[in-house]
């Protein structure tokens, strides 16, 4: 098992279960690109396969034996399948990076982390699909831009959520990086990235995206133009 150099702040030993880890799934899904930057934080080697929308193979057999939902990510490390990309982040940090600041070890901590997991599925992708296909996805042509102002609007509304947590802490929760702002960042990309709506200020969430903007998991896997 890896186990985390807290002197160094990044340097692992290397494991030899590292060269089995692949991850299913096509370079512009977000929920792949946070496993990737997870990935890149814990500087684990893999193995990436192309797979959903353009690419296919996520409704082969095949691929709905290991992953049911036919979605991506899918973590195949030796022989352990794991799908859900916060769980995969999870799943990575206590294999391979134990003792990591980006999934702490005490309950309290690690739980408060989860909470902005939890939330990013449950309430701010809902509202970001909405913005990202119709800005993103959608030709110029075919877009409704009051209604995507109207989907805009109500993403602000989480968003403004963040922007209050970060008020009074350099990170999402405390001092440390943490696969939470992962999360949040890969999301975080998108919101700030999307133009032709109106957007409120949100000084904090500015402030917090632009420590982490430089670092590399961001600039090779979240940074690059959205499609």
């Amino acid at each position: 098992m890896t186990r985390w150099n807290r002197s160094s702040g990044a340097k692992r030993v290397a494991n030899s279960n590292q060269g089995q880890l692949k991850i299913w799934g096509r370079a512009n899904s977000v929920n792949v690109q946070k496993v990737l930057w997870c990935l890149r934080e814990l500087d684990l080697a893999y193995e990436r396969i192309d797979a959903g929308m353009a690419f296919g193979r996520n409704r082969d057999p095949d691929y709905l034996a290991m992953n049911p939902n036919g979605r991506v990510p899918t973590l195949v490390d030796g022989d352990f399948v794991l799908w859900e990309s916060n769980s995969v982040m999870r799943y990575l940090v206590l294999e391979y990076g134990q003792g990591s600041p980006l999934y702490p070890q005490a309950p309290k901590r690690r739980t408060s982390v989860d909470r902005w997991l939890d939330w990013t599925l449950s309430t701010l992708q809902p509202v970001d699909r909405p913005v990202f296909w119709a800005l993103v996805r959608t030709p110029v042509e075919q877009r409704d831009m009051v209604a995507i102002q109207q989907d805009a609007d109500a993403e602000a509304v989480q968003w403004r959520i963040v922007d209050a947590q970060l008020a009074t802490r350099r990170f999402i929760e405390g001092d440390d990086f943490t696969i939470a702002d992962i999360a949040l960042g890969a999301y975080a990309r998108r919101w700030f990235g999307v133009e032709g709506i109106t957007k409120p200020a949100l000084p904090h969430l500015a402030r917090w995206f632009a420590q982490f903007a430089g670092r590399p998991g961001f600039q090779q896997f979240i940074a690059p133009p959205m499609s």
